[in-house]
Order: C-alpha cells, then sequence, then structure tokens
C-alpha cells in the first residue's frame, strides 16, 4: 500500500470518527429535547390507534346500521324521507351531521347530492357531491355526472363539461361511461363546440359500440362532422 494511500485512508477514518464524535455530542447536547420528541411521537401513535379502536370504531359501526333506512328510502325514490328521516330513523343530513368522521358519513354526501339534484336543489346538490371523496373510479365518475347534471340544470355548461368530462375519461365503466361521454358531446354541441362533440361520440363508437348509446352515436358523429367548419 502506497503512503499516498494510506494517509487518504487515515483521512476517512478521521473524517468517519469526527461525524461520529458530533452526533454523539449533539445528542449528548440535546438529549433532553430529543427523550421528549420521542415521548411526543409516541404519544401520538398511542393516542391515533386509541382513538381509531375506541371511538371510531364503533361510531362507524353506529353511522352504517343508522344510514340503512336511508339508503332504502332512497331505492325508493322517497328523497324527502332519505334526506330527513322519518322521525324514528335518521337521514343523509342527520348522518353527515353525527357521524362527521366516519365513512358511513361520506358516503352520505354522494347520497345527499343525488337526492337534492332529483328534488331540482341543484346547488345543494352540488355542495354535498363536493363533499364526497372516494378513490373508486365508479363512484367518482356518478358523483361528478350528478354535479354535472346540476350545472347543466342551472344553465352553467361550462362546469357541466368540466364535470362530464371528469366523469367520463376517469373512468373505464361499460355502463356508466358512455352516458357522460353522450352528456358531454351534448354539452359540447351546445356550446359550439363540434370538435370536441365528435370526439366523445367517436369514443363511444370505438369502446362502447354494444351499449344503448352506442347502438344510435352514428346520428350524432354525422351531426357533428356536418356542424365541423
Amino acid at each position: 500500500m502506497t503512503k499516498k494511500t494510506i494517509d487518504q485512508t487515515d483521512d476517512n477514518f478521521q473524517a468517519i470518527e469526527s461525524t461520529i464524535s458530533r452526533t454523539e455530542q449533539f445528542i449528548e447536547n440535546n438529549q433532553k429535547v430529543l427523550t421528549i420528541g420521542f415521548v411526543v411521537i409516541i404519544a401520538i401513535v398511542v393516542i391515533v390507534l386509541g382513538f381509531n379502536k375506541y371511538y371510531l370504531a364503533p361510531i362507524e359501526l353506529e353511522a352504517q346500521e343508522q344510514i340503512f333506512v336511508a339508503q332504502q328510502y332512497f331505492e325508493k325514490d322517497s328523497f324527502n324521507l332519505a334526506l330527513n328521516g322519518d322521525g324514528q330513523y335518521p337521514g343523509f343530513l342527520e348522518i353527515i351531521d353525527n357521524y362527521g368522521l366516519t365513512d358511513a358519513a361520506n358516503v352520505a354526501n354522494c347520497y345527499a347530492g343525488i337526492s337534492f339534484n332529483k328534488l331540482g336543489k341543484y346547488d345543494n346538490a352540488i355542495k354535498f357531491l363536493k363533499d364526497f371523496d372516494t378513490d373508486d373510479s365508479a363512484l367518482g365518475a356518478v358523483a361528478n355526472g350528478n354535479i354535472g347534471d346540476a350545472y347543466a340544470e342551472k344553465g352553467n355548461l361550462k362546469d357541466a363539461s368540466k364535470y362530464y368530462k371528469k366523469a367520463a375519461y376517469n373512468s373505464d365503466n361499460e355502463l356508466i361511461t358512455p352516458i357522460y361521454l353522450m352528456k358531454l358531446g351534448r354539452v359540447y354541441e351546445a356550446n359550439g363546440n363540434f370538435k370536441s362533440a365528435l370526439e366523445a361520440y367517436e369514443i363511444i363508437k370505438e369502446k362502447y359500440a354494444k351499449t344503448e348509446e352506442g347502438r344510435y352515436i352514428d346520428k350524432y358523429i354525422v351531426r357533428s362532422k356536418a356542424s365541423i367548419k
């Protein structure tokens, strides 16, 4: 081993020892602060785990039991009862107020938004649907599509197209996607954007030809092509 190599190795060892010494000195000087920080982290973890197990889990179970009747009213198109309850069982609005941290309350936002849409209360529909959060692409499409419906009913075609586009392009569901592609195309046509309308219609023809929308999509494609200048 050459002297130069030995010197470099010594320098490396010295650098490592220096770093270790500084680290030990830092720990020694800040031992109290580090101990407090560690204890705080442990306490937070314990609190979160305890909160989830002893508070949130029982509340979630209770919320799931309470929402069942409101869901039944929703399926029967009894939207006022679904929203407000029947005096014995709570509706979606009470579920949201009383169980706000639960998954059941989150789902109730979606149900409530759709219910308000059906009742013609579009601002409320938009509010509750925007509060709904999901990683499921199909449920997300339904929520965004209903927001689009509400904006369309209000005459706000710009925002309607925005949410129909989210509903159509962020999902790939044969039952849902062609519905919102069709609505998107119709809104584009209403805005005079025939090129974008044609793109939406052609996706239906290409990917969803066997759906109800796909069976009569050709006339929309012909009409859009004829309208493009």
